[in-house]
């Protein structure tokens, strides 16, 4: 990838819109972009300027005589001296070249972008027909198409963000929710790097002290005790290891979860998964078995996308439908992360219910007494007091909303949300971090066993290395080029 191209992309999403931006960056952008816009002012740094898009270089072009001036400032609503000024430019296209569109032009001059480089943005009409014309006219200005991420590859290559922000612009875009957004916002503010630089500044001290012992042995140089390496090593490991233990937290943060409601037929799972949705998304009839495959939503709760997954009730099949049914109903259960099983709060337990409250034991879950409205409800409770699972019961209505809020609260404490949070900034949500710092903590062991062995410390230094090589991973020091390929191939077009 040759970092002296100037290249170009839509930077905006596919298809029709109010607005749509084109974005070129390179040494060439301000000279590539200047033949196709007639502006109203010379372009300067970080100021949008209002102009139009033209088609340069048209057949039949001439510049424009001088006793033409003020008729074309009249027809067109400008100034004689603007227009004169237009005409007069160096390279300037003549003014009355056709317009294709208006737009709004901004220029950022290096290093002060978004690459470091210059960059000038182009914002038109949402036509994908303009947006592409603009692309074209920049490559036969010169520019070549941008690869998938390559804006943000340059701005790491650059050294404006290491590796860690620039995955987060990534988490940034994906984002479902406003938390997953805050939390994209704090990586790429640096968060995750930020709390990895004091371990990483211990362990190069280590290693420079032990390198030294090495290098001036025959100085007189004092080299740490046993003792004094274990607990400088210890120091280290001790925030390692709980920022590792945040990854349970921030792979839900990163990914969502998936939570299946099961229960026995009309025992109210379309109608409790209708009112989590909050719209009439799953079919409900009075008739028991009504839903024969499983339904799925996605919603937020707590800042944390949920997917929801309303199945088939659990019976004895009455036919082949209802068996593929129950079967996808019991997939659904072994796969999802959380598990709701609804009861019918107004009649007696049945040995169907507890087989349920057998099969999740063990597993997170959480009861609900469904139907708490009706009169004689309460029969539900002697069904969970039997099983041996100790798992948390909420009593509700999916037709009042009794207890619905209690119930969100439940599932928010299983799968933290913004009010389970790690009070700490920068935790892992990201597969990658969580196997470089699980690398770099068995390296840590290695060295503490090294130490207990008496190894000499040319061979203990290795394991240090070793340790301190995926901490700069994360953040791109020592990561190579197949690795950026591999993160940066996953970005969309633009960015």
């Amino acid at each position: 990838m040759n970092l002296d191209d100037t290249i170009v992309a839509i930077a905006t999403p596919a298809g029709r819109g109010g607005i749509g931006v084109v974005r070129l960056a390179g040494p060439q952008a301000l000279e590539i972009a200047q033949p196709m816009l007639r502006l109203k002012h010379n372009l300067e740094a970080v100021r949008a300027v209002f102009g139009e898009l033209i088609e340069p270089g048209v057949a039949g072009a001439v510049r424009l005589p001088a006793d033409s001036i003020g008729f074309v400032a009249e027809t067109f609503n400008l100034s004689a001296n603007s227009v004169a000024h237009s005409d007069r430019r160096a390279g300037a296209p003549a003014l009355h070249e056709p317009r294709i569109d208006e737009v709004v032009v901004t220029y950022f001059a290096k290093p002060h972008s978004y690459t470091t480089d210059d960059i000038v943005e182009i914002a038109a009409h949402g036509s994908p027909v303009v947006l592409r014309h603009i692309v074209e006219l920049c490559v036969t200005g010169g520019a070549r198409l941008a690869e998938p991420g390559e804006f943000t590859m340059r701005a790491f290559l650059h050294g404006r963000i290491d590796l860690a922000q620039a995955e987060a612009v990534r988490d940034l875009i994906d984002s479902q929710t406003l938390y997953q957004a805050k939390i994209a916002a704090q990586q790429l503010g640096g968060a995750l790097s930020r709390r990895l630089q004091p371990i990483k500044q211990k362990l190069v001290e280590l290693i420079a002290i032990l390198e030294a012992g090495i290098d001036f042995a025959e100085d007189d140089v004092s080299v740490l005790p046993d003792s004094a390496i274990l607990e400088r090593m210890a120091t280290m490991r001790e925030p390692l290891e709980q920022l590792a233990a945040t990854f349970s937290y921030g792979k839900i943060v990163h990914e969502g979860l998936t939570l299946a409601i099961v229960g026995r037929p009309n025992v109210g799972k379309s109608s409790l998964f209708n009112r989590l949705v909050e719209r009439e998304r799953a079919i409900v009839t009075a008739v028991p078995g009504t839903t024969r495959d499983l339904v799925s939503e996605t919603v937020a709760i707590g800042g944390i996308p949920v997917r929801l997954v309303d199945t088939a009730g659990i019976r004895p099949a009455l036919d082949e439908a209802e068996s593929i049914g129950i079967r996808k109903s019991m997939e659904a259960l072994a796969d999802a992360d959380l598990v709701l099983v609804v009861l019918d709060a107004s009649q007696p337990g049945t040995a169907e219910d507890e087989e349920l409250l057998r099969q999740t034991e063990g597993r997170p879950a959480i009861v609900v007494g469904n139907k708490c409205d009706l009169k004689n409800s309460g029969q539900w409770s002697l069904v969970s007091g039997q099983s041996s699972s100790v798992r948390a019961s909420i009593r509700a209505s999916a037709l009042t909303g009794e207890g619905i809020a209690e119930l969100r609260g439940e599932i928010l404490r299983h799968i933290g949300g913004e009010a389970g949070a790690p009070a700490e900034a920068g935790f892992l949500t990201n597969v990658r971090h969580q196997g470089l710092v699980q690398e770099s903590l068995a390296a840590l062991d290695a060295a503490s066993e090294a130490v207990s062995n008496k190894v000499p410390h040319e061979m203990l230094l290795l394991d240090l290395y070793n340790a301190l090589r995926p901490l700069d991973a994360i953040t791109g020091a020592t990561t190579t080029d197949d690795i950026l390929n591999l993160i940066f191939s996953t970005f969309c077009i633009g960015k």
